[in-house]
């Protein structure tokens, strides 16, 4: 079992990562800033245009199972280090018949999603006991909302084809995030949501989400390749080039209960207001570079938290889920589990 390790973030422009000894070193106009041990990490995440590593360090990060990858200052994936492939190549290709065989994939995909629906439905219904009795509108909102989740649950766990259980994700996301606003029940005034939108967010809390998942896919991406997955072909999202299509689906699982929370917890207790947005001229609305320095201080200490798995009924972090998951998939995939046990929360 994979220990549960930080993630190291770096967000300073003009950054150089260099290894020193066992250790990585980020130093900046020649001052040294930090220096963290290689083995007490997990994965590297260089935010920003300007951040660079020396190649010595990126062969010791790939020999040490450490990723490393590299984003826009706004949280788009540009690109990752990795060495030679590991893992089991049995494995591997049993992963890539199971994504060929449409009902293969299907019986997969189709947990993950219906676990994806109940987590999100946990998330409206949480907010409806526990606001809806000073706000009847909003808690009206958040169960309608909870009730429509629930019937795509039954319909998830039917779904016979891919293309269908596409569609029952997609018309329960608009249920889910059409109800979102009613989750913010102390935010900044001047923050506003009016569905989801991306590439680019047109408002404050679809870029904080976006920012969050890409935070999200970068772990569950570092925990499907630590186990020897195939973190480029998933079963529900299509196989695109450069595409991290499996942890893309894995993420689902997470997406409402993590990512959502955090953004949520952020939003109501006022840490993250209108202040710390900027608005582009093509519209696009992004987080300023010292509010994500706070996001991610925000996201690693969630991740901190212990809790009970209810699979395997043993106490976790919240940050080795996405790991505990990888490998209930890849014992799926062997054989071991007659179905993937996906990630319930409680």
């Amino acid at each position: 079992m994979k220990r549960h390790l930080n993630t190291l973030f770096v967000t300073l422009e003009g950054a150089y990562l260099r290894k020193d000894g066992a250790a990585v070193e980020i130093c900046h106009e020649g001052e040294s800033k930090l220096r963290v041990p290689l083995h007490n990490l997990d994965g590297i995440a260089c935010f920003g245009w300007d951040i660079s590593c020396s190649a010595i360090l990126m062969a010791a990060c790939a020999e040490a199972k450490v990723a490393l990858s590299f984003h826009t200052p706004h949280g788009k994936f540009l690109a990752a280090s990795n060495g030679f492939t590991s893992g089991n190549i049995l494995l591997r290709r049993e992963q890539y018949r199971r994504a060929d065989h449409e009902p293969a994939a299907v019986s997969i995909a189709s947990n993950m999603i219906a676990a994806k629906l109940a987590n999100s439905r946990h998330v409206l219904m949480r907010t409806a006991r526990d606001h809806g009795s000073k706000c009847p509108e909003r808690a009206f909102h958040l169960n309608q909302a909870a009730d429509l989740l629930a019937i795509r649950i039954g319909l998830a766990t039917r779904a016979t084809t891919l293309d269908s259980l596409r569609g029952i994700e997609g018309d329960a996301g608009a249920a889910y995030f059409a109800a979102f606003p009613h989750l913010m029940v102390n935010h900044d005034p001047e923050i506003r949501m009016s569905g989801r939108s991306r590439r680019p967010p047109l408002d404050p809390i679809n870029a904080l989400l976006s920012f969050l998942y890409v935070l999200l896919m970068h772990d569950c991406r570092s925990a499907l390749e630590s186990c020897g997955l195939d973190a480029q072909c998933g079963f529900l999202h299509r196989d695109r080039p450069g595409r991290p299509s499996l942890a893309l689906d894995l993420m689902e699982e997470f997406r409402a209960w993590l990512a959502d929370r955090t953004a949520l917890s952020l939003i109501n207790r006022q840490q993250v207001t209108s202040r710390d947005f900027e608005t582009k001229e093509n519209g696009a609305v992004l987080l300023r570079d010292d509010s994500r320095k706070k996001i991610l201080t925000a996201w690693q200490e969630r991740k901190q938290v212990e809790i009970n798995h209810p699979f395997l009924d043993e106490k976790t972090t919240v940050g080795l889920l996405p790991h505990l998951q990888a490998r209930l998939l890849a014992r799926h995939l062997r054989g071991d589990l007659d179905a993937y046990p996906a990630f319930l929360a409680r």
